[in-house]
């Protein structure tokens, strides 16, 4: 692993994420080194040399001027990077900033795949309303380490217990979705207690990964190499409509809501899980047959 250290004029940018207006990466890469990562477009502006998951650079800031005024600003910590990465338990970047914008009155959330998230609860808890949003996109472990270097499954979802318990807002991504590998709804029964939304989202192979991703699926799955080349060269997206409708009827018989990426799902739960299918974001519309609640 190679470690850098950068120092940066500012730690808060402008976000055009659908849940945020600002995000804070206090890493650049990412340790994790998830096959399918789209932050790998970072190393176009890093100038680093290594492959995507081998290099970190530390970020040290100037101190927000001023932190009152991002007040009722929703902020998310690890748009490109995972700031409770292996280097944070040394280096405590993430925990410098959730000290520094104590009391600024920032809507936090913070997204990771590590249960070191949990050393940081009192902190976290200090923010009014904060959410954590750990990823788990399949039950089985040899997958799991097939694509990335971050902790278990098994440690993940008891992250997510634990917060939940802590009585922090939890979101359980279950993203990226492998078609035909990953068990949506074996995962949403998993997490459903302990999660106050779950977020659905689609493999989206594209750039440099999309090759990798190909030729594992030909080794690994050649089963399913026929699906995912009708969805990933032929553009055929019935496999996703039939998810969609399927998660739908799944919402409906476990009495939670469903809800497509178009509309807000930061509101209350009512005791049940809100399921967001962010399938090609807004290019998959919700049917009308579908169950509300």
């Amino acid at each position: 692993m190679e470690i850098g250290i950068t120092e940066v004029g500012g730690i808060l940018t402008k976000s055009n994420l659908p849940i945020a207006g600002y995000s804070v990466n206090p890493y650049v890469g990412c340790p994790h080194a998830c096959r399918y990562c789209y932050a790998c477009f970072m190393k176009r502006f890093t100038g680093h040399t290594e492959a995507w998951g081998e290099f970190i650079d530390v970020k040290f800031w100037k101190p927000v001027a001023h932190p009152e005024k991002y007040r009722g600003k929703t902020v998310i910590v690890g748009s490109v990077t995972d700031p409770y990465n292996p280097e944070e338990e040394k280096f405590r970047r993430t925990r410098a900033f959730l000290e520094e914008m104590k009391g600024s009155g920032i809507k936090l959330i913070i997204t990771t795949k590590s249960d070191l998230v949990l050393r940081d609860l009192d902190l976290i808890r200090e923010y009014d309303a904060p959410m954590v949003c750990l990823s788990v996109n399949t039950l089985d472990e040899a997958f799991r380490a097939d694509m990335d270097r971050a902790v278990s499954i098994e440690r993940r979802i008891d992250a997510l217990r634990k917060c939940h318990e802590a009585g922090i807002r939890t979101t359980c991504f279950i993203s990226p979705i492998f078609p035909g590998i990953t068990d949506v709804f074996a995962i949403m029964d998993r997490v459903g207690g302990c999660s106050d939304y779950i977020w659905l989202e689609n493999l989206n192979l594209r750039g440099n990964f999309k090759a990798d991703i190909m030729g594992y699926i030909a080794e690994r799955h050649p089963d399913l190499l026929p699906l995912y080349r009708d969805i990933y060269d032929g553009r055929n997206r019935a496999y996703w409509h039939m998810l969609d409708a399927k998660a739908a009827e799944y919402a409906e018989r476990t009495g939670s809501r469903y809800v497509t990426n178009e509309e807000p799902f930061l509101g209350e739960t009512q005791g049940k899980p809100v399921i967001i299918n962010y399938f090609y974001h807004s290019e998959i519309k919700q049917s009308a047959k579908h169950p509300r609640r």
